[in-house]
């Protein structure tokens, strides 16, 4: 029996969206843009998705931006922004942002740009109060994760966003593990920028999408032939964007009904695995993602004992799940995301994530259950068990 537990990671591509691109990659294979009617075809084919990725998030069609994935989006985000200055500014990030946000902020700093590194709570939480003292009169863009991946909390977006909104000020948000999840309607919320993936949807892996807010200015990273309104030069993926744009169309028309299913068994999972005496809950346990559950052993396990024991462990049991640390050169490092919650090294080391999704099943939850009770039982000795 195998099990896929790993829905944040990555998503199976649905089958009606394997067809679709088969179909394209045989008949509508043109460059979009070309004006014969092979080029046109393709074109059409394009702007179809970008209505339907538009529509999952109630965006006019033409503030989406085809990107290669939610990396990318996240990228143009920044360093876009950031280049329509001719002088550093100042950025701020939450704490706990995916790499993809982090990594761009500690280049532009490198570069002369001021960035602030937003704390959060024990549960992962920024603090709209903290967000208001941070920011300075030279502040130009904001980003904040709106679905945390590894612990699964979400941010209040609807009352970050107004606090930078009102002065003036750029609000981005990684949306990737929210979008087709949670309802996202970009006329009400508050944010310029909001980086989408299209393989976190049961879309195929090779896309994703910038929302930009009409009139919000961008300074492109990739020069060229000047597709996607300049934004993002080169010749566009278009069956793996047709793709995209389909699994944005399924999950929206979907979204009700599965965001209930999930609800249901994970939190039927949480109600079992947050008694173990090995098991502590990480992240918000209300305002969270929908398919996610995450933990950290409690901090009288044994050190030798981390996450990546028990993904490994899982793994040779036929059952998918993740872990938050980060390996190195060799060097298991501590989640940064668990240490910017509070938790201490030890603890940091021994993050596990369970994601459910489309195809998970409540026979699937019972005997994922049954098989990581065994496996902490077997490794953790009973001179350990926690009274």
């Amino acid at each position: 029996m195998q099990i896929y537990l790993d829905y944040s990671a990555t998503t199976p591509c649905h089958p009606d969206v394997i067809t679709a691109m088969s179909r394209i990659w045989q008949e509508q294979w043109g460059n979009p843009s070309s004006l014969h009617e092979w080029g046109q075809r393709a074109a059409t084919v394009l702007e179809q998705a970008r209505m339907q990725v538009a529509d999952l998030i109630h965006a006019p069609a033409e503030s989406i931006i085809f990107t290669s994935g939610g990396t990318e989006a996240n990228n143009l985000a920044l360093m876009g922004v950031a280049r329509t200055f001719a002088q550093p500014q100042h950025l701020i990030i939450s704490s706990i942002e995916h790499s993809a946000i982090t990594e761009p902020a500690r280049l532009l700093e490198q570069q002369g740009w001021q960035v602030t590194r937003l704390p959060v709570d024990s549960q992962g939480h920024v603090s709209p109060i903290a967000l208001e003292n941070s920011l300075r009169n030279n502040t130009v863009l904001v980003s904040v994760i709106y679905g945390q991946s590894e612990v699964g909390t979400l941010q209040s977006i609807q009352s970050l966003g107004p606090i930078v909104q009102d002065r003036g000020i750029l609000f981005h948000t990684d949306a990737v593990q929210v979008a087709g999840r949670l309802p996202i309607d970009v006329q009400t919320l508050p944010v310029d920028l909001l980086s989408l993936s299209s393989h976190k949807l049961y879309g195929p892996q090779g896309a994703g999408a910038l929302y930009v807010r009409p009139g919000t200015a961008l300074i492109p990273l990739l020069l060229g032939g000047g597709q996607e309104q300049g934004l993002r030069s080169g010749t566009p993926a278009v069956p793996i964007i047709a793709g995209f744009g389909l699994a944005a169309e399924i999950a929206a028309a979907e979204m009700g009904s599965e965001y209930l299913r999930l609800i249901q068994m994970r939190d039927r999972m949480f109600s079992q695995l947050r008694d173990s005496p090995y098991l502590l809950p990480t992240g918000d346990l209300d305002q969270r993602l929908p398919h996610h559950l995450s933990f950290c052993l409690h901090p009288d396990v044994p050190a030798e004992v981390t996450g990546k024991t028990l993904v490994r462990q899982m793994n040779l049991a036929g059952i998918a799940i993740s872990a938050g640390s980060a390996c190195h050169s060799g060097k298991l490092e501590p989640s940064r995301v668990l240490k910017a919650m509070g938790y201490s090294n030890q603890q940091a080391l021994s993050g596990i994530r369970l994601t459910l999704g489309r195809y998970t099943t409540p026979a699937d939850i019972d005997w994922t259950m049954t098989v990581l009770t065994q496996i902490l039982h077997r490794l953790i000795p009973q001179s350990a068990a926690i009274a």
